[in-house]
C-alpha cells in the first residue's frame, strides 16, 4: 500500500491527520484543525516542506525519547513524530517522512476518534 495521509475527526469536532508509511505505521501526526479544509492545507504544507532538511527540528522529550517536528517556512509546527529510543530511529523517521510525504495520497475518509 502506498504512503498516505488520513484525515480524522476528533470527538471535539476538530480535525487532524496522520501520515502513514507504506507499512501502515504512523510516521507524522498533525495538530488539531478547526475544519477539514484547514487539515487539507496542513497536508499540502507537509508535502511542500518535507523534502527540505532545514525544516526538521530534532528534540528530546521529558522521557528521554528522541523525536522531531516538521516546520513550515513561517516556523509553525505542522507535524510531530512519535518518540524514538535512539537518534538513529529518529533520523530514519525523518528520512521516511522526507521520502513519502511529497507523493503520498490523501484518503477521503474521516474516522471519529
Amino acid at each position: 500500500m502506498p504512503a498516505r495521509f488520513q484525515i480524522q475527526q476528533a470527538r471535539n469536532g476538530k480535525y487532524y491527520f496522520h501520515l502513514l508509511a507504506n507499512n501502515g505505521e504512523i510516521i507524522l501526526a498533525s495538530q488539531m484543525y478547526a475544519s477539514r479544509a484547514s487539515a487539507k492545507k496542513g497536508i499540502l504544507s507537509v508535502q511542500t516542506n518535507a523534502a527540505d532538511p532545514s525544516r526538521y527540528e530534532q528534540l528530546v522529550n521529558k522521557a528521554g525519547q528522541h523525536y522531531f517536528v516538521l516546520k513550515a517556512k513561517n516556523s509553525q509546527v505542522i507535524g510531530t513524530s512519535e518518540g524514538y529510543a535512539a537518534t538513529t530511529g529518529m533520523k530514519n523517521g525523518i528520512k521516511s517522512v522526507s521520502k513519502n510525504a511529497p507523493k503520498a495520497i490523501t484518503e477521503n475518509i474521516i474516522v471519529k476518534t
